[in-house]
């Protein structure tokens, strides 16, 4: 008992330590602002997968194509990834000359046992794409009409490999939408400052951009392609190693994607499933560290509530930890929230934690076993 106590005080001094850390690091990170009277040279292929979409497609699409960015720059690609429920008719009525819409199944042979659809339906846009910068984002997400100028921009003034910029939820009402408007918000804070700090490397497919060039000379997907998730994460790992690669970072409000949160709390479990399923193959020790350091603490907590039935000082050493984790992570979200225009979910940050603690357990050992259910499918 007395190893298990002394091991729940490191883990929480070092878990405040991380913490301030990311408070650090999110001051350092510069916030990115539009050169006057820039005028963009860059083309661009914006790369959409979408697998039974037709209910939001049309709204990403329409706000692509609305961007106030050259339209000689732009090509859109749409890839139906086997949809069912007319995904590629929605997008095929709009007669836009910088569209065009891909069927997946006419990209892979018959035979061939594919389970990253979302790799190869992005690797089948980026084959037929002219870009010199390929950005992509998710059939469910909405764009700020600067959204483009802001990539470009960074991407001409910093010559990076990639490009990573932030993703936010919608502003929609309901617990299980709250919790994970403030769990995404906390991951992409963490992002931005990770990145600040070179305490490794993260990343959101729904808004990330990279250059032909790094992705032909990472031969894509290849090496990748057997994990159903990692699209963006993997690809940037690949990615950071080549020689002289830089990723940057693109702090900035009109770069920022607005995607939906989970309709329920199964399908946004599953969802975060899919994302843990994929810790194991970070090749960066960084963040492998960081994941474990996190995991083990939120467990620690767990452990203490669940054991004091037994020894009542474990309750208020739980008690110590969880208020311990709420004190330092409301200190580290209040700027991450005013940044993202939620302030209004300050509220239900205390009140939410023990929830997240469990669903971090719960997500990171499922996480780890590696099967889940997504968009119909049954993945490994």
């Amino acid at each position: 008992m007395g190893v298990f106590i002394v091991v729940c005080w490191i883990l929480t001094v070092l878990y405040v330590l991380l913490m301030v850390a990311y408070i650090v690091g999110w001051k350092k990170q510069p916030e990115f602002r539009l050169p006057a009277n820039y005028e963009p040279k860059t083309t661009i292929t914006v790369i959409i997968p979408a697998r039974n979409e037709s209910a939001h497609i049309g709204m990403c699409v329409s706000s692509v194509l609305q961007q106030n960015y050259p339209a000689h720059l732009l090509e859109l690609i749409v890839v139906d990834d086997y949809s069912d429920d007319g995904t590629a008719d929605v997008v095929r009525q709009f007669e836009d000359p910088r569209l065009k819409c891909l069927d997946l199944a006419h990209h892979l042979p018959r035979d061939k046992k594919i389970n990253a659809y979302k790799k190869a339906a992005l690797a089948a846009g980026i084959s037929r794409s002219n870009g010199e910068l390929i950005v992509t984002t998710d059939a469910d997400c909405v764009v700020p009409n600067s959204w483009l100028l802001h990539i470009a921009a960074a991407y001409e003034q910093n010559q990076p490999a990639m490009i990573v910029a932030p993703v936010v939820f919608f502003a929609t009402g309901g617990l299980s939408r709250v919790f994970q408007m403030i769990d995404f918000m906390g991951m992409q804070g963490i992002t931005a400052a990770t990145h600040a700090l070179n305490m490794g490397n993260m990343s959101n497919g729904a808004n990330l951009a990279f250059t032909r060039k790094a992705y032909d000379a990472v031969q894509g997907y290849e090496g990748i392609d057997h994990l159903a998730s990692g699209d963006d994460y993997l690809l940037m790992m690949k990615v950071s190693k080549l020689p002289l690669a830089r990723i940057f970072y693109l702090k900035s409000k009109s770069a920022t994607v607005t995607t939906l949160p989970q309709p329920n709390w199964m399908s946004f479990l599953r969802q975060r499933i899919r994302w843990a399923s994929k810790s194991g193959k970070y090749d960066d020790k960084k963040i492998t560290a960081t994941l474990l350091l996190v995991y083990l603490f939120n467990v620690a907590i767990v452990a203490a509530f669940a054991t004091s039935i037994y020894n009542i000082h474990l309750f208020f050493l739980g008690a110590v930890m969880l208020g311990a984790k709420t004190i330092i992570e409301a200190i580290f979200m209040k700027p991450v929230v005013a940044f993202y225009d939620r302030k209004w979910t300050r509220p239900y940050f205390a009140f939410l934690q023990p929830l997240h603690i469990i669903y971090i357990v719960l997500a990171g050992f499922l996480g780890f076993v590696g099967k889940y259910e997504w968009k119909g499918r049954n993945v490994k």
